[in-house]
Order: structure tokens, then sequence, then C-alpha cells
């Protein structure tokens, strides 16, 4: 399709010339001879650009008609380009265009190339903007969409409602936020809330978890690398830091930190300032930082495993988020959250959960919090046809709510078989910890693998439970 564009201007020769080279160069070109049927073309039709004429009849020198018109095509918002065009052309007039509203200024006569150079780039700028104008709405849009969706998730409960005040009064400062709970109570899900609630919300949100970053990358990970900086720094790489520049950075399982680290981490913390590996340049930090984690930090001070000086910096506004088992009155509306998108995703639309599924859902105790409710829904929607009965959501035995996989059938301490159910989450960890060492007797970094922890967060965890 042709981009189309306007002449403004009361001489035909002058329109027929733009007119010819204009549509040679692929425009579709409209024509208006004087300014009132300039304003009511301009009702009609989308114009990228419009080449405005000055002078008409009733003057032909001073420009002021010119400039009327370009205020009153501003005050009508058009997304147009008005390139403004004079055969009496002076500094001052081309000062007064520009600040009545013209993007840029044409001389009579002009240049062929020029003209055609100034149109092309200006139209380039139109749809740019534009381009950005429809990304910035969209994404309104979804973050209104986010954000009712996201009211089934946060739930109803008394524990949820005491835990979402306490996040929306601290999301609108800059505070430095400490996230605590178990694992797959949604952390991550209520930083999204935390961010979109925040004067930072147009800029990004980096998450990164610490447990996945080994201590040889840290520094470039999270503050960058300049090419040649080490043997595989074959270009610059740009760390999370600043990545987050305006926005707000989330740090997963910050209790996972290498402990070498930690020291590089609280420098940022302290000055806000960072350096590139192997650059000198010291950069800024400007982002909010949130971060979380389900271990008991003031043990890991006490263990030798966390810095006390970290722990000071970070915990400034301090959040517990429940666990599920917390929050009954949240099962069921999440779990009707979770199979809609579940049904969505795999084109089942027509999902729903018996009563007996509802009742299993609701006696359930919940020991993987809201990620294990989404991943065994996620399963009962592949499986399922339309009705989810109680046996598909497989609560008992060894199904996924029972820890499928991870050492159910080892024994307790005392020889007999653990009740996962009772146990706590501590409890549990030590458990899989403790099989997965039996497994691995002589080769503790295959164990630490297959956990998805580096060998320092596995070796702090064990420390943690007393093992060997």
């Amino acid at each position: 399709m042709k981009e189309p564009l306007l002449i403004a201007d009361d001489d035909p020769d002058v329109i027929s010339a733009l007119r010819y080279l204009l549509q040679t160069e692929g425009y579709e070109v409209t024509a208006a001879r004087t300014p009132a049927e300039v304003l009511e073309t301009v009702k009609s039709t989308d114009f990228l650009a419009v080449l405005l004429d000055l002078n008409y009849r009733k003057d032909t020198t001073s420009g002021r008609e010119g400039l009327a018109l370009i205020e009153q095509l501003g005050k009508m918002d058009i997304q147009a380009a008005i390139i403004a065009m004079t055969a009496w052309g002076s500094i001052e007039t081309a000062v007064k265009a520009m600040q009545a509203g013209a993007r840029d200024f044409i001389q009579k006569p002009w240049e062929n190339e020029r003209l055609i150079s100034i149109v092309n780039n200006q139209i380039r700028l139109v749809k740019a903007e534009r381009k950005t104008q429809k990304l910035v709405e969209e994404n309104k849009l979804l973050r209104g969409e986010l954000d009712r969706e996201g009211e089934a998730f946060y739930g109803q409960s008394a524990a949820m409602r005491r835990t979402m005040a306490e996040l929306e009064q601290v999301a609108a400062s800059d505070a430095t936020l400490l996230l605590t709970g178990e694992n797959g109570t949604g952390k991550s899900f209520l930083v999204n809330r935390i961010h979109g609630l925040s004067p930072r919300r147009d800029n990004p949100l980096i998450k990164v978890n610490m447990g996945c970053i080994t201590e040889t990358l840290f520094e470039s990970e999270m503050f960058g690398h300049v090419k040649g900086s080490f043997t595989d720094a074959r270009k610059t790489r740009i760390g999370r830091f600043e990545l987050a520049e305006g926005g707000t950075l989330f740090l997963d399982e910050i209790g996972n930190t290498p402990y070498s680290q930690q020291a590089k981490l609280l420098r940022v913390l302290e000055d806000h300032r960072f350096e590139k590996v192997g650059a000198s340049q010291t950069q800024v930090a400007d982002c909010r930082l949130i971060f979380a984690t389900n271990c008991d930090l003031d043990r890991a001070v006490i263990d030798g495993s966390f810095r006390k000086d970290l722990l000071y910096r970070i915990n400034t506004v301090v959040i517990e988020v429940p666990p599920l088992r917390h929050r009954q009155e949240d099962i069921l509306p999440l779990a009707d959250y979770f199979l809609t998108a579940h049904g969505r995703k795999y084109h089942k639309p027509d999902l729903a959960l018996s009563h007996e599924a509802r009742q299993a859902l609701q006696r359930y105790p919940w020991p993987g919090n809201v990620r294990e409710l989404t991943h065994i829904l996620e399963r009962a929607a592949i499986l399922a046809k339309q009705s989810i009965d109680r046996d598909l959501l497989g609560l008992g035995g060894k199904g996924p709510g029972a820890f499928e996989g991870a050492g159910c059938d080892s024994e307790t301490e005392n020889g007999a078989a653990p009740d996962w159910r009772q146990l706590t989450l501590e409890q549990v960890e030590k458990q899989v910890i403790r099989n997965r060492l039996d497994q691995y007797p002589a080769d503790g970094s295959q164990a630490a693998r297959t956990l998805g922890l580096s060998k320092s967060a596995f070796y702090r965890h064990l420390k943690k439970h007393d093992l060997k």
C-alpha cells in the first residue's frame, strides 16, 4: 500500500511538480489549495506527512496564514510530520514554523534530492513513533489484563489480604524489599505486582535466580564484562544491574549467593556503583532491588554462609508470603484460575473439576504450595478430556503431590517410612538431600547437579542439615 502525503499550496504549478516528484517515489499524493481545504482533508485521511506552504492568497509574504494553519493542525493532534515550505524563506521564518509545530523546513525553489530525503526521513520517524505508541498502549492493556487476572492469584484469604496490603504500601517507595516464605508460594509472581504498582513500572523488570549463577561467572552475569577481559569474552556483555537501569532488579534465592561474591554485591547496595569486568569506568546502579529467599538468613549468618552486613542491607522491609495451607479460602479460586489458563494453553476450554476433586484439593496440605498446585492441574489438563476427577489429580500415593521421584520410599532417621504430608519443608529438604547422597555416595558433584544446585550451595545445604 502506498504511503499517503498531503501537499498544501495555492500554486497549481507547485502542486503539479511535487505530485509528479513524489508519485515517482511511490507516495500517494493528495493536494489542497487553501487552509480550509487542508483542515477538511485531514479529517478524512490519515496522512504520514504534510508539505505545507506558509503563504496563501490573502498574504503572500509574511507566512502568518501558514503558521496559524500549523497551530490548528497541532490542536487536531494529527499524527503526521508537517514540513513547512515558502519562497520567502529566512532563519526567523523557519524558527517560527518549528515553534508552531513543523518538523522541518524547505525553501522554494527546492532541490529534489534534499526534498525527497527530508520527506523519507520524516515519514520513517512518524512510523517509528506510531509503532512505539502502539507498543505502549498494548503494554498498558496487557498490564491491565495481568492485574485483573492477578486478583485471582493473590486471593481473598485474610492471610493474603494482609500480605497484599503490605506489598501495596511498600510498592510506591524505592525501599529495598525482602520476600520470605516457603518454596512455591508465588514470590516471583508477587514481584510483578510490586513492579507494576511502582513509579518504575514503565522501565524493565529483570529477574535473576542467584542459585543458578556459578561462582566464576558471578561478576560477568551481574555487572557485565568488556570484550577481551578474559579468555571467552568475545564481545562486551551487559550485566543484570545495567539491564535493570531505571527499573526493578529481583534477586531470587539470595541465600544461595556464593559467600565469596557477597562482598561484591554488598558494595553495589552501599555505593550504588559497579564496574564491568575488565573496565575501569564506574557505572551507577539506578534500580530498585527486591530479594527473595526460602531459607532462614539469620541462621545462615550464624552458620557463616551469609554475611551479616549484607543481611542488614537487604532486609529494610521484610514481608513473609504465607504458604498455601494457611490460605484455605484461596485454594479453589486458584485451582479454577490455573485450570482456565492450562485449558487455553492445551486448547481445552471446557475443563472442569468434579465435586470430589474439589474436595480433595481442599483437604490436601500442599507442601509444594502454589507451584505444586499449578503443576498438578497442568498434568490433569493434559490427561483429561473434559471432567477432572479426584484420581486424575494424583494427590495420594506417589502422585505429584506426594513428591514423586524425590525418594518417597526412603526411611526416616528412626527407620520408619516418612509420611511426607506431615513433614515440614525443612524436613522434606533434608530427607531429599539424604536420599540423593545415598544414590551418589562417592560423587558429591553429581548429587549437587541432580538437585539443581551449585557445588557451594550444595555444601551449604549439607552444613545446614548437618549431613556428610
